[in-house]
């Protein structure tokens, strides 16, 4: 008996009829014996099964008699106490004759793993909750061996996986590298999850979204939030029936884009101040391009003392404030009467940055405008993009991009990431 035994004077239960129900086993299968190293702080397991079992063949089901075992294998388990559990077998094969010999399933872990499905639902909340370094610490597992737990969450997330009709879509990028190499991101901006990740911002990169769905799933789809990036837009109107009336230009973008003018005008013309001597707008980019009501009151006091004097600075901010206002009327009619008005003032002003971003939305108009049929913007992208920087710093960068890409499946693919475990007797 081993050390672990719970020993009860008449009729007590021993280690293997233990580890037996704490595994879940039912017939054919048992604990043979169970071994303790103290100093290792191990616990060894070993489950054999009955004789003469038929067993059903794993690719087409039929009953089968055993043909061979595997060479014993072993499986992580969860923790016995502090004591790292690991399970060990000899996995029974079949010869099927129509489709071969095949190892069965059994009933602890599922094919290819080196986990009981057990300790993979533990790894994986754990893995969701801390970096891949951290989790590693905490289950006494290799950094190689976490990454492995996480694909194999994620390949199990994405067969399960039911086809819904997405209605509304949003189409980002995220810079991944510092040589500025991109992922394409489309997520279903309904259920906040990303549907889809590709490599680079290729027309290529989008398409492979379109190829992978059925003509019905796509006539479902109603409406895309993207930027005004060409090669996206290039790939909509290839793939998507009536695609121009189905983009909504982002109108975060939009004001991003107006934003950065207001701060290439302030720049310039910082730059003449300092040629002068005067130091009036060193150190004030943050009053320009943030929202009035993010500021403390000393930089409201001093924000107030610059919109005082005359200065192009001021002049872009106040077109920048005006448009946000574009996208608060309900009729698409009084929001183009906006636009033309707003549009007139921006080409009169005399600033070459808010006039090169005026003409780009220009060009761009009927997709800026889509926004009052469909309603529908790029936050839900925009918050996963910030959750995968989260990611992204958390985990110290990737040693490759395939294992970035997992992660942001894993965390941000609303997927079932879990294995089905067994239910207990």
């Amino acid at each position: 008996m081993g050390l672990l035994a719970l020993v009860f004077e008449d009729g007590g239960m021993k280690d293997t009829e233990l580890y037996r129900q704490l595994l879940g086993l039912q017939s054919p299968w048992s604990v043979a014996r169970v071994a303790v190293d103290l100093k290792a702080q191990r616990v060894d397991v070993w489950a054999e099964h009955s004789e003469g079992q038929h067993w059903p063949c794993p690719s087409c089901g039929q009953e089968l008699a055993l043909y061979d075992h595997t060479e014993e294998r072993s499986w992580r388990h969860l923790d016995t106490m502090q004591f790292a559990t690991y399970l060990h077998a000899r996995v029974p094969r079949v010869k099927c004759p129509k489709d071969g010999v095949h190892q069965v399933s059994t009933p602890w872990a599922e094919p290819r793993s080196r986990f009981t499905m057990l300790f993979e639902r533990l790894a994986i909340d754990v893995l969701l909750e801390m970096s891949v370094r951290g989790a590693s610490r905490v289950l006494r597992i290799s950094w190689d061996e976490a990454e492995h737990l996480m694909h194999r969450a994620v390949s199990r997330g994405l067969k399960a996986k039911e086809r819904r009709p997405l209605r509304y879509i949003g189409v980002d990028e995220k810079a991944v590298t510092r040589g500025r190499r991109f992922f394409t991101l489309v997520c279903d901006l309904e259920r906040g999850v990303i549907e889809h990740i590709a490599d680079e911002r290729k027309i290529e990169s989008l398409d492979s979204f379109f190829s992978a769905r059925s003509r019905e799933e796509l006539s479902s789809l109603e409406a895309v939030a993207l930027d005004m990036w060409p090669p996206y837009i290039a790939s909509l109107r290839k793939n998507l029936p009536d695609a121009d009336s189905k983009m909504v230009f982002d109108k975060f973008h939009i004001m991003r884009l107006v934003t950065t003018a207001v701060d290439t005008v302030r720049k310039r013309e910082n730059r003449e101040h300092r040629a002068t001597g005067s130091t009036l707008l060193t150190g004030t980019k943050y009053l320009w391009v943030t929202g009035k009501e993010r500021l403390n009151d000393r930089q409201r006091q001093r924000f107030s003392e610059l919109k005082a004097v005359n200065l192009k600075t001021g002049r872009a901010w106040a077109l920048k404030e005006s448009l946000r206002e574009m996208w608060s009327y309900r009729s698409p009619s009084w929001a183009l009467k906006f636009w033309r008005s707003w549009y007139g003032w921006a080409m009169r002003s005399g600033l070459e940055p808010m006039k090169r971003e005026a003409r780009m939305i220009a060009a761009h108009l009927p997709g800026v405008l889509t926004y009052f049929k469909h309603r529908i913007t790029n936050a839900v992208a925009e918050g996963l993009n910030s959750k995968i920087q989260t990611v992204l710093k958390r985990a110290y960068g990737f040693r490759n991009l395939e294992n970035f890409k997992t992660a942001i499946y894993f965390h941000c693919g609303g997927l079932r990431l879990h294995p089905a475990t067994h239910t207990y007797p």
